[in-house]
């Protein structure tokens, strides 16, 4: 009897070993890179194709992402958002540190193929702290629509890369989505 056990549990963890050896034989993690930046979440390599998360390649894309779980479906959307910082009436993207500026943020934004609820805008210092612009509940019923912020004022303490980001958020209960940003770069003196 202890015999006929030792038998079956070696033909069980023989098989299930080479099960695994097999799995991992037919299908590879792969490194993937994009703009330079290596994803989190590697893809696999499995009979000639590649599969890759599509969450993390809408965000490196920056890009909404949609999953139907009644279709099975993903839909990925990039809308095209095109910013312009304003000091009073000049455009600029270079300041010089320790200037304290008071600007505003344009924004361009066309071939939204999706509705969206809310935008946001933020400032990244260098350090990646980052600060909100503006947040604002938006209707949009086109493909197409200019969004201004209001005045704000910063002080850009640290020489280096500063970062507008431009979020979406498609409705109120689902997470901010970056769909694009602009860097300024603060110069010591």
């Amino acid at each position: 009897m202890k015999f006929r056990k030792l038998l079956i549990a070696s033909l069980v963890l023989s098989l299930w070993g080479g099960t695994m050896l097999f799995a991992d034989g037919a299908s590879q993690r792969i490194r993937v890179i994009v703009n330079g930046g290596e994803l989190n979440d590697a893809g696999i390599f499995s009979d000639g194709k590649t599969y890759l998360s599509a969450r993390q390649v809408a965000n490196t894309l920056q890009s909404l992402v949609f999953w139907d779980d009644a279709s099975k479906k993903v839909t990925i959307y990039k809308p095209n958002v095109h910013m312009f910082l304003f000091q009073d009436t000049t455009i600029f993207g270079n300041v010089v540190k320790g200037n304290k500026i008071t600007f505003k943020v344009f924004a361009q934004i066309d071939n939204l193929l999706t509705d969206i609820s809310a935008v946001k805008l933020t400032i990244a210092d260098p350090s990646g702290a980052e600060q909100v612009i503006q947040s604002k509940n938006v209707s949009v019923d086109k493909d197409n629509f200019w969004y201004r912020t209001d005045d704000y004022t910063y002080t850009f303490d640290a020489a280096g890369k500063y970062t507008i980001n431009f979020y979406m958020k498609v409705s109120s209960g689902d997470d901010w989505n970056l769909v694009s940003q602009k860097t300024i770069t603060a110069k010591a003196p």
